[in-house]
């Protein structure tokens, strides 16, 4: 990715809520890199310090401990911004399913506050992390932004709420924004710890501890695996688009290829085995499949390819490959 092309954002004033999670983190990154200056709002409930540690000497740099939740934080966090890039939200399927009035309070009611603080603060751009979960029960494929079906999870829901409420304030209140549906993130800093950890990371800590992955199902399902650094690209498109065309508009965020869980652990053991051979001998294990799991995705990424010039960088192996170099070092 050319960052060049991004240097309009240099003494923009931008904050990432979410900031010291996993994705929220790497934009914080890469915007410094391009001399942003960057507040982060996270409240460090599923995002961590040591994340955005590095960044803490960068006079850029501003780091608020908050909760969307609380709409004088949010007002506080927006004022005098130029583009948000609304990363904070509770994610997974499972844990919405254990405790949906939480995933509902942090991704609608906390999601509302951001955007009647970005509406009151003058915010020239709101970009969301939106979410491929908002397909729910479409089994068409590759999933296209206009076709839809019902959610099939209460983080599904809060989700796709996200979308309606950023267009209602678009139409009546003029703010513009984009939504980004982001499918299986993964890469550098994703936590393997947890009980909703993601399945790469979890998968690639396991591995790593000689210990056998548990695939839920028969290992078919298939997902649209996407590399953090695409998902980088589409957030600095996204800011930085003068295409009035693509404003106020839903994007497939990521590669357009989608692979199974069988496929994933062989890849997976393909470039962990070049740091320890003996990972190749670990055997996988099967349970039932998960409530709330849709069997297939794969993401058309033609609309961000024709509106936002979108070019995913790394598909699946590049990726894994990378992010298996990142959790060598930073987990051994």
């Amino acid at each position: 990715m050319n960052l060049e092309q991004f240097s309009i954002l240099k003494d923009k004033r931008i904050l990432v809520t979410g900031g010291a999670g996993f994705i929220g983190s790497n934009l914080c990154e890469v915007l410094l890199k391009l001399d942003a200056k960057v507040t982060c709002l996270d409240n460090l409930s599923t995002g961590y310090y040591h994340n955005i540690q590095p960044f803490l000497g960068n006079s850029n740099f501003t780091f608020i401990e908050g909760d969307i939740r609380d709409l004088d934080t949010c007002q506080k966090a927006c004022a005098n911004q130029y583009f948000i890039l609304h990363q904070a939200a509770l994610g997974s399927v499972p844990r919405s399913i254990e405790d949906p009035i939480t995933t509902n309070d942090v991704n609608v009611s906390g999601f509302l506050n951001m955007l009647v603080a970005a509406r009151d603060a003058g915010v020239k751009r709101f970009i969301y992390a939106a979410s491929s979960s908002t397909y729910g029960d479409s089994e068409a494929l590759p999933k296209l932004e206009d076709v839809i079906g019902k959610p099939i999870s209460p983080y599904a829901i809060t989700k796709y709420v996200n979308e309606l409420y950023a267009n209602i304030f678009h139409t009546t209140y003029g703010l513009d924004t984009i939504g980004l549906r982001y499918f299986n993130v993964f890469g550098r800093r994703q936590d393997p710890n947890g009980a909703y950890a993601a399945v790469i990371p979890l998968f690639v800590k396991q591995f790593m501890d000689h210990e056998s992955p548990l695939i839920n199902g028969d290992g078919s399902y298939s997902r649209d695996f996407t590399y953090i650094d695409n998902v980088i690209q589409m957030n600095l498109l996204a800011i930085t688009t003068e295409n009035q065309a693509a404003l106020n508009q839903i994007f497939n965020t990521a590669v357009g290829d989608k692979t199974d869980l069988l496929q994933l652990t062989e890849i997976l053991k393909k470039h962990l085995t070049t740091f320890d051979p003996s990972i190749s001998k670990v055997e996988i294990k099967f349970g039932p499949n998960r409530k709330g799991d849709i069997p297939h995705s794969l993401a058309s990424v033609e609309k961000a390819k024709k509106l936002l010039k979108y070019e995913p960088t790394h598909a699946i192996d590049a990726g894994i490959e990378e992010a298996v170099e990142w959790y060598w070092s930073n987990l051994k």
